[in-house]
């Protein structure tokens, strides 16, 4: 049975209207990729942010009160909250109270599958509760499961300090021994030209390598449906071949223990010859949405590699909102991966961006990593 939950915003004094409603949309959007059904989205415009509530007093109140015979399992803050503010909602509300970057982690709990992301899913869910630790409130179980207690580290709040910063290590320990596993293969694809590709998630990108590899990679409609790279080798024309890479897509606002937890993952937009840079053409907020990608290739250190800038799924866009579309950005290719629109167009201007100086023939079957 789904867990039933109320979405909570603020909008202070200096923030875009737009913006905050866009970024409760896709809050939303990650309560239902968790599993949750979202009752009500509620937004409170306020001057300045409150030290022990962060909204209002009198909006938990009202909260309380509304909800008081409603069967709500979870209230989700689309902010960081300090633990003090937490423990105190949670004792006027008498229910669960996570943040979007808890929400975020459970996602990601329920999509790791290799070892290296759960690794890398346990690794952030940790860094993220270390300085929690102090306890909710004592009337709510956090120890059966459900949103934002899932995955494998749920059961951290129980354990001390001390262990908890023993597992860190011995983690971390693990990815960096991942890491030099992948660091060999690399220098065994020296010559081979390597393409990240990379997007706002839920952009299209799984389904364009199946697409171009003629492989099935799991593409589903959910944000962060895809975790862990994988390369395929695709046939560009007159026996020339690339190794295309998908990975996890990016968010708006991703919180910096994932980047850090994640910089195995992500270092393969760092060690690629060029980037193809996927955007979901037909959801409005695509501009913003290719602004988050460029910050985070900057906080990984990727934001200097050669880049295509692919506009995805074109069939689900008017042609006149189109064609302003195509006069701003004259440089990107436009297609759709799951219609077969013009990927022979996107084969054809990576063979040229290719160039001379790289392995045409390359035997062997496609991979996994």
């Amino acid at each position: 049975m789904n867990e039933k939950a109320v979405l909570v915003g603020l909008k202070l004094p200096q923030d875009n209207f737009n913006d905050i409603q866009e970024s409760m949309l896709e809050l939303k959007r990650l309560a239902d990729t968790a599993g949750a059904e979202v009752v009500d989205i509620l937004i409170q415009a306020k001057s300045a942010i409150d030290a022990r509530f962060y909204i209002g007093k009198g909006k938990i109140d009202e909260i309380r009160d509304f909800y008081a015979d409603e069967p709500v399992d979870l209230v989700v803050f689309n902010h960081e909250l300090s633990p003090a503010q937490v423990r105190n909602i949670e004792k006027v509300l008498e229910r669960r109270v996570i943040t979007r970057t808890e929400l975020i982690l459970d996602i990601f709990a329920i999509h790791a599958r290799s070892r290296a992301a759960r690794l890398q899913v346990e690794l952030a869910q940790m860094k993220y509760q270390l300085p929690r630790l102090v306890g909710h409130y004592e009337n709510l179980s956090r120890t059966d499961g459900g949103i934002g207690l899932r995955g494998p580290g749920e059961q951290k709040l129980e354990v001390d300090r001390r262990r908890l910063r023993k597992r860190i290590h011995f983690i971390e320990t693990k990815l960096e021994e991942i890491e030099r596993e992948k660091e060999t293969q690399r220098k065994k694809r020296m010559g081979e030209f390597k393409v990240s590709i990379i997007g706002y998630t839920n952009s299209g990108k799984s389904t364009l390598l199946n697409n171009l590899s003629k492989a099935e990679v799991l593409a589903e409609d959910k944000l962060f449906s895809t975790l862990d790279t994988t390369t395929r080798r695709v046939w560009l024309g007159d026996g020339t071949i690339a190794l295309l890479s998908d990975t996890v897509g990016f968010i708006r606002d991703i919180p910096v223990g994932l980047i850090e937890s994640f910089k195995s993952t992500l270092a393969d937009a760092r060690y690629a010859d060029m980037l193809l840079h996927v955007v979901d053409v037909s959801d409005p907020a695509f501009g913003e949405h290719i602004k988050s990608v460029h910050q985070t290739l900057k906080e990984i250190g990727a934001d200097n590699k050669p880049a295509l800038l692919c506009m995805n799924k074109i069939d689900l866009v008017p042609r006149e909102i189109l064609l302003d579309i195509r006069l701003k950005y004259p440089e990107a290719i436009f297609i759709s991966a799951k219609a077969g629109l013009h990927t022979d167009d996107l084969k054809s201007r990576l063979k040229g961006i290719m160039g001379d100086g790289y392995a045409k023939h390359i035997d062997g079957e496609p991979e996994d990593e």
